[in-house]
């Protein structure tokens, strides 16, 4: 039952940033398959090691902050195009993460989102 709660809180904080990632980086992408994805990227959050996995959790509440507040999602967005160091590779893994589920089960898939 605990774990259950856990991974909901982390779903909670990875879903919302990689909904904002995703129809930052891939606007044209339908909302159906978005979602998906974003399911995709939390199981797989949810699947990393511990370790890791804290770490998962602590920068994502970070962002997931950020975007709570006004303006923050225009902060998000102005990050996520950075390269930082720790704070970079959060956004770095939600969007290899999403990349590849996307382009391994959609390859039509244009860079936009769009379905070709």
């Amino acid at each position: 039952m605990a774990s259950d709660s856990r991974h909901l809180q982390l779903d909670r904080i990875v879903g919302p940033f990689a909904e904002l990632l995703l129809a930052t980086d891939l606007p044209q992408l339908s909302p159906q398959r978005r979602a998906e994805v974003v399911q995709f990227v939390q199981r797989r959050a949810r699947a990393v090691p511990s370790f890791t996995r804290f770490g998962v959790w602590m920068i994502g509440l970070f962002y997931r902050a950020l975007i709570a507040v006004p303006g923050g999602r225009t902060v998000a967005r102005l990050l996520m195009s950075r390269s930082l160091p720790v704070l970079g590779e959060y956004p770095r893994l939600i969007r290899s993460l999403g990349y590849a589920y996307i382009w391994e089960h959609w390859p039509d898939t244009s860079p936009t989102g769009a379905q070709r």
